[in-house]
């Protein structure tokens, strides 16, 4: 055992795990290492954010993912450091793991482009904690809208802004228009919460830019429905406790009085992938992530292997591939092989090559549009297609029958079960005092 081939794999993502799950088999030892202890379904994360799904039936534990695999350790752990010379990665709490191949599968968080104090007032969806922060700052926006007398503040709590018109902004901006429009609206006496504002704030020309332009005209028309409106060839300049302030293409600064609003605009690679690209004096792109061989390893480090939203891969036509699920799955995969084939003393080593399967984005119920092997599809057929896609890549049997019953549920009644406050955001909501009443108090000091 002692000549075992060493493989470490950092990150627990879509990258890692397929990775990981590619190595069942093969003649070597496998560490795994995440700062988190379970792997985490991204894309279905802004379901947990409006209230259509619980924490639980969208992750699962890497552990149990891979407890068959007899040859694969399962390390918690923060990687926060790498030596590539002697082969060994540093992890925050002072422990070093060493390795004869790596995979960082590290993936991305969000960016405020320079920003960051926005986070403050308008979160990202990356993590979990990310999703329920969001769902409190929604069902929150609802309950103070029903406190309020003033119609000016009333109507703030009741616009929700959306930053980024990308398949994220997209999916939550529809999903609010469900919340407003169907769950909601026979729950409150003072407010009709179908009268609520749903914005989508991009600088792009149009909402989902990077689909054919056909599939994002049938995607704003399922938005319209749903009283969301997409507010295109506006920069955020500014972000705070009353909003959000644009500026338009002629200069012109507009102001967006919101107290929720919501960051859907881009992204950033990981710390620990800065701290490689440094490592290894890669080159790397504008936002950090990392220029690769064909092979998806590091030149000059033909041992170490970047997979996923870290690594710049360029298509046959020149564009780079985008940060979705599919890619990183399927660079996990080939980099796993491809470790597989030189132990073996293969040195023809074919370059990765993407199979893009298509995009898809759900707007809502029975609502989608999907480009699938060139096919473009909206409305029902999309759906369905979405519907069967994302239950089939969910890890777990056991969360694929359970998000199928809510699923099947939510369609039926529209009724989402998990639009909860709780922990310390639900005691802010009932102790924390109105802003027009904390006006008057200071007023009369």
């Amino acid at each position: 055992m002692a000549d075992t081939h060493r493989v470490l794999i950092v990150g627990g993502g879509f990258g890692g795990l397929y990775a990981a799950q590619a190595l069942k088999r093969a003649p070597v030892s496998v560490t795994l290492i995440d700062k988190r202890n379970f792997h985490l379904f991204q894309p279905l994360l802004y379901q947990v954010a409006t209230g259509s799904l619980s924490p639980g039936e969208i992750a699962a534990p890497i552990r149990a993912v891979l407890s068959k695999q007899k040859n694969t350790q399962v390390l918690l752990g923060d990687a926060v450091d790498i030596d590539p010379d002697t082969r060994r990665v540093h992890l925050r709490d002072g422990a070093e793991v060493e390795y004869d191949s790596l995979i960082v599968a590290t993936g991305s968080q969000s960016s405020y482009f320079g920003h960051n104090d926005w986070a403050r007032w308008a979160p990202a969806l990356k993590t979990i904690e990310d999703a329920t922060a969001i769902r409190h700052k929604i069902v929150a926006a609802f309950e103070a809208a029903e406190r309020m007398t003033d119609p000016d503040e009333r109507r703030a709590w009741l616009t929700f802004v959306i930053v980024g018109a990308g398949p994220t902004g997209v999916e939550l901006a529809g999903a609010l228009g469900e919340i407003a429009n169907h769950s909601l609206k026979h729950d409150f006496r003072s407010i009709r919460p179908e009268d609520a504002r749903i914005l989508i704030v991009d600088s792009s020309p149009r909402v989902l830019p990077t689909y054919p332009e056909d599939l994002s005209q049938k995607a704003e028309k399922q938005l319209i429905r749903l009283n969301a409106r997409v507010r295109n060839g506006l920069m955020v300049v500014g972000v705070d406790e009353n909003g959000v302030t644009v500026k338009t293409k002629s200069g012109e600064e507009q102001h967006i009085h919101s107290h929720t609003v919501i960051w859907a605009a881009g992204v950033a690679i990981s710390d620990f992938g800065r701290k490689l690209a440094e490592r290894t004096r890669a080159e790397t792109q504008r936002n950090g992530q990392i220029n690769v061989a064909p092979d998806l390893t590091i030149p000059q480090y033909p041992n170490i292997y970047v997979v996923g939203d870290l690594a710049y891969v360029k298509r046959p036509d020149g564009r780079p591939l985008p940060g979705v699920a599919q890619v990183a799955m399927q660079g996990g995969a080939y980099a796993a092989h491809t470790i597989v084939k030189r132990l073996k003393g293969e040195t023809n080593i074919k370059p990765f090559h993407y199979f893009d399967k298509g995009d898809l984005a759900v707007i809502g119920r029975a609502a989608a549009v999907a480009n699938v092997f060139g096919v473009h599809l909206w409305g029902f057929p999309a759906w369905l297609v979405w519907l069967f896609i994302h239950l089939m890549y969910i890890v777990e049997f056991q969360s694929r029958l359970l998000v199928f019953v809510e699923w099947g549920f939510l369609y039926l009644t529209y009724s989402r079960g998990a639009l909860l406050i709780t922990g310390p955001a639900a005691r802010e909501l009932v102790t924390k005092k109105p802003a027009h009443l904390e006006a008057e108090t200071q007023s009369t000091e």
